[in-house]
């Protein structure tokens, strides 16, 4: 299906999880004109559910973002579909928590690759096509760990602060041909990611929020479609973070 040269394409990556899903949920509510690729490797059920939801207007993409000739892949699928790239949003992560010192390297390894090594791959892929139409808008989904690291996620927070440092390079080296590439820093946000704490676990963690609550998925996507709209297009570089006050 090819849609318009004046509609926005746009890849979410991790779009089989709440976060993902509602940030691509909030472009296709956004306009009836964007057309919305659902980056996912693995638990299609929630992807393929918005595909139903808003048929013609998005599509399912097999993508391990750790594989850069699978990135190769998506954007050539997307270029020869619809022959324009605007936005790409590196959301795909996982976590694999552990103290340093008994933190197993694969486990490491597993999560700067999904995080760091995903989102330079994904850059690398669309920046050809933004560059070609001088366009576009990245925005890599980094977490509040970044700059406030807990005990229990060096592998994590390392890698989300690598993904901070490689927002603010790429921003500098891409600027002057109107691509912006920015990053959100979402604190407690209220997805599956947090499924598994107790009650008091839940009471403790949003004791430690200044709004005493934790936030929704819709919040972050606000952020993210704001960063990718006209309206950001002299903002690039920044860490926006959405935490409720944390810090």
């Amino acid at each position: 299906m090819r849609i318009e040269l004046n509609s926005r394409v746009v890849i979410v990556t991790g779009a089989n999880g709440g976060l993902g899903q509602a940030i691509a949920a909030a472009f296709l509510r956004e306009s009836p004109s964007t057309f919305v690729w659902l980056g996912v490797r693995q638990r299609r059920d929630g992807a393929e559910s918005l595909v139903r939801e808003f048929p013609g207007r998005c599509g399912c993409l097999d993508l391990d973002v750790t594989r850069p000739e699978e990135w190769q892949a998506a954007v050539n699928k997307v270029s020869e579909t619809h022959a324009r790239l605007d936005v790409l949003v590196n959301n795909a992560g996982t976590h694999a928590d552990a103290l340093l010192a008994t933190m197993p390297a694969p486990q490491w390894k597993q999560v700067l690759a999904t995080h760091l090594d995903g989102a330079f791959y994904g850059c690398q892929a669309v920046l050809p096509a933004m560059i070609s139409q001088r366009s576009g808008r990245i925005v890599n989904v980094a977490s509040l760990s970044a700059l406030l690291p807990p005990p229990g996620q060096a592998n994590y927070a390392a890698a989300k602060a690598g993904l901070v440092a490689l927002t603010r390079s790429l921003a500098k080296e891409v600027a002057r041909l109107n691509i912006t590439v920015n990053a959100v820093c979402p604190g407690y946000i209220d997805t599956e990611a947090l499924a598994a704490m107790s009650d008091e676990e839940r009471r403790a963690a949003q004791a430690r929020v200044p709004m005493r609550r934790f936030g929704a998925p819709g919040e972050v996507a606000a952020a993210v479609t704001f960063l990718a709209s006209p309206a950001a297009s002299y903002i690039t570089g920044a860490i926006l973070k959405v935490d409720g006050g944390i810090y």
